[in-house]
């Protein structure tokens, strides 16, 4: 059985997409650079990604967050390629994922408050805010889960379907016409990062009621995940 659910990403993808990378990270690891410069490079793109959208740039904004997320999932490969994966990393990855997620949709909520012809600019500036809070209380539910020992990487909206939801259309498409397009992703996205947090309380409700000492278990041991696999 799958205990991981449904996602909106192929399990081809999310399986296979690492390997295309794998000769990239081969040659950052001979290079000898670090996991966190990458993560730290991975979360300035995306701060710049925040930025560019908020400076009504959709598809320059759209570019450096797919960037981002590409960087994401060299971390992780260099790490365990180079033996670099350490308990500091996991938390500093993680960490950082939130701050540029922070920018993003901040970023996003500035496009619909300040860009000119917006049809619904109030609707817009609370979709953004709402796939923001969404996003973090996805993350958080499982890293509180992990803490109780309890796997939690389940739900139809993960961090990997966030980034490429909204960047590939907006990289082809840009906002829409009167930032219609982004309107209606922000709005999905929001709407899905809700649903996960269900999806994701409902999970740890059922492992916790089929084994009530599971609860007590010890913690998860820290990793550095693809950005394609870890779902924060």
């Amino acid at each position: 059985m799958n205990h991981r659910g449904v996602r909106l990403l192929p399990a081809q993808m999310i399986t296979g997409f690492p390997g295309l990378l794998s000769p990239v990270a081969e040659w950052l690891i001979r290079l000898r650079v670090r996991p966190n410069v990458i993560t730290s490079a991975s979360v300035i793109v995306l701060i710049g990604a925040g930025i560019a959208f908020g400076l009504d740039l959709a598809r320059l904004g759209a570019a450096w967050l797919l960037l981002s997320g590409l960087l994401d999932v060299l971390d992780g490969q260099v790490a365990r390629g180079s033996g670099m994966v350490s308990t500091f990393g996991a938390l500093f990855d993680s960490t950082l994922d939130r701050v540029g997620e922070a920018a993003l949709f901040a970023g996003i909520a500035v496009y619909f408050e300040t860009a000119p012809n917006q049809v619904l600019r109030v609707l817009g500036v609370l979709f953004a805010l709402g796939a923001l809070s969404g996003s973090f209380v996805v993350s958080y539910v499982r890293a509180r889960a992990e803490g109780l020992g309890l796997e939690c990487r389940v739900g139809i909206l993960q961090r990997p379907e966030r980034i490429l939801g909204v960047g590939a259309p907006t990289l082809f498409f840009g906002a829409g016409s009167h930032g219609v397009l982004l309107l209606v992703i922000m709005g999905a996205v929001a709407m899905l990062s809700w649903i996960t947090v269900i999806q994701r309380v409902a999970h740890v409700y059922r492992a916790v009621n089929a084994d009530p000492a599971a609860a007590g278990g010890p913690a998860t041991a820290p990793r550095r995940p693809d950005f394609l696999t870890k779902g924060s």
